[in-house]
This record gives structure tokens, sequence and C-alpha cells, in this order.
């Protein structure tokens, strides 16, 4: 399996292409909430623009605004990071827990305190840790086991729970998986992902989308393994992850399967695309639909 490399400049390339494909995902996503969706899914046409990116990929820009300060996750610079920018733009979308965590950090509580208070002390479990973490499987995919760990210190900022967290390493540990392969293995895709997991709900239902077979009606997917409905990382990591197993050369095809799966289907579309940003020729979209996403907005432009 080829190594990409560690240096800075390449691990912040694979970044950016992954957030932007992430952030193309997760605007076609959402404008299928909107009433004029279900006319454009029968008849797979696309949604009226301009595509509106959501919190997923403002959290996306977080991660990659931390990577490109510090190299690295710094936990305290990411949780502020994350928190000014939902003050900045608040109407994304964000849930309910997500809101009172970057509200307490704004208020000046620490972030392990806000995340750990959630959910009457246990934590959330929530598909956001996992929804903004292809950016970074892109970044560290030259070492796995720098991925694990980095993805799970992004996710524990916000999500204390260890499924929360298993999400986040589950989608990261895929991106860079992509990003090292040089053909696509449906069976060394899961059991790398797998290996890095670690057990819990998220696990096992990994587990059964790889002994889920790609040609099982969709609908068949969703009831075995959720659609984000829940809006936690059990039930939204697998399907993700069988789709892309389902169409690793098409990630148009791979999106379109995502929003007839209906569910959290922003979130969906954003990890499916930010996963397949390393599959080079199969994560190309044709170029309306990146003219039809609105442009993304870094804080950290004048960086770099």
């Amino acid at each position: 399996m080829p190594v990409p490399s560690s240096d800075p400049t390449s691990r912040l390339t694979r970044a950016r292409i992954s957030l932007d494909l992430l952030s193309l995902g997760d605007a076609f996503g959402d404008r299928f909430f909107a009433a004029t969706g279900a006319e454009a899914l029968r008849t797979r046409s696309l949604p009226p623009g301009p595509w509106l990116s959501s919190d997923d990929t403002e959290m996306a820009l977080g991660i990659y605004d931390c990577l490109a300060r510090h190299g690295r996750i710094e936990q305290d610079a990411l949780a502020r990071i994350l928190a000014l920018r939902y003050q900045a733009n608040p109407l994304k979308g964000y849930g309910g827990t997500i809101r009172g965590v970057f509200h307490a950090i704004l208020e000046g509580m620490d972030w392990q305190t806000a995340s750990a208070r959630a959910y009457d002390g246990e934590g959330s479990m929530g598909n956001g840790g996992a929804m903004r973490v292809p950016v970074l499987g892109a970044y560290f995919a030259d070492d796995l086991n720098l991925t694990i760990e980095e993805a799970r210190r992004s996710a524990a900022v916000t999500h204390a729970h260890p499924d929360g967290q298993a999400g986040a390493i589950a989608v990261a540990v895929a991106a860079a998986w992509t990003w090292r392969s040089a053909t696509w293995d449906r069976v060394d895709f899961f059991r790398t992902v797998l290996e890095a997991v670690p057990p819990g709900a998220t696990y096992d239902g990994i587990a059964r989308a790889r002994d889920l077979p790609a040609a099982y009606q969709l609908l068949t997917a969703v009831a075995a393994l959720g659609n984000g409905t829940r809006v936690v990382s059990s039930d939204t990591v697998p399907l993700c992850l069988w789709i892309i197993a389902r169409h690793p050369d098409d990630i148009v095809e791979a999106l379109w399967t995502a929003v007839a799966a209906e569910g959290d289907r922003d979130t969906t579309c954003a990890i499916i695309a930010g996963v397949m940003a390393g599959l080079g020729h199969a994560a190309q979209p044709p170029s309306p639909w990146l003219e039809m996403r609105e442009p993304l907005h870094f804080d950290s432009d004048r960086r770099h």
C-alpha cells in the first residue's frame, strides 16, 4: 500500500481536496430537505442553486483551520475555532447539543467540562465528530496511528462519549485509506477501519455494513444500518461506509444513493464525499456541481 507524503504542504493539499468534496456533499444533500428535493430526487435532476452548506462544512473548515495553524489537533485551539465559527454564523443547522457546548465555551467554560456535561454527563455520541473529520483523515493519511489518535482528539472537544469518538475514528481512517490505496479493495477497506475502531455500537454497525452485500436494496441497508435519523454515530457512519463500498468508482452515484436513503442527508453526503476524495478520478463530480455550491469561507486564508 503506497504511503502518501508527510510533507506539510502535501498534507494540507490533501485536506483541502477532501474539504472541497465534503462541502459539496454537504450542500448537495442539504438541498433535499427543501420542498423541491422530492422532485429532484424522482427525476435525478440537480436541485436549484445556490447550494448552501451547513454546520458540517463549518466544522470541517474549523478542523482545516486548526491543522493549517498547528499541524495537529491542538484541542484548546480547535474548541475556540469551532465556537467562534458558530458564533459568526449560528444559522447553519447546528443541533441543540452542540449549540450548548459552543455557548458554554464562548462564556468561558473549558471544553472538557462543556463536552462532558452533555446528556447528563454521558457526553454526546452524535455524528458531529464524524461528519467533519474526513479532512483530518486526508491530512494524516501518511500515518494511520496518528490518524486514529488525532481523530479521537478532534471529536473529544465536543463529543465526550466514546462512541461519538469511535465514529470520528472510523471516518478518518476510511478517508486515510482512500489516499493510501492504489486500487479499491472492499475487504481491506472494512478490515482497516474495523481494526481502528473501539468496541461499541458504531463498531457493530460497521461490521454489519461489511457483511451486507452491495447488491442489497437500499431500503434493506437502511433498515439494517440506519440513515442518520437518530443523528448518532452508530446510526450514520455504517451506512456511509456501505454506500462508499457499493459505489467506489462513482461519487455522483454514491451521493444520489445517500439522498435516496433519506435521513440526515447533508451529513451522510458530507461523510461520503469527504472520504471518497482520495479515490482520484472516481471522486471527480461534474463541474456544474462545484459551481452550484456556495464559496468556502476560510478564517485562515491570510496565512496560506
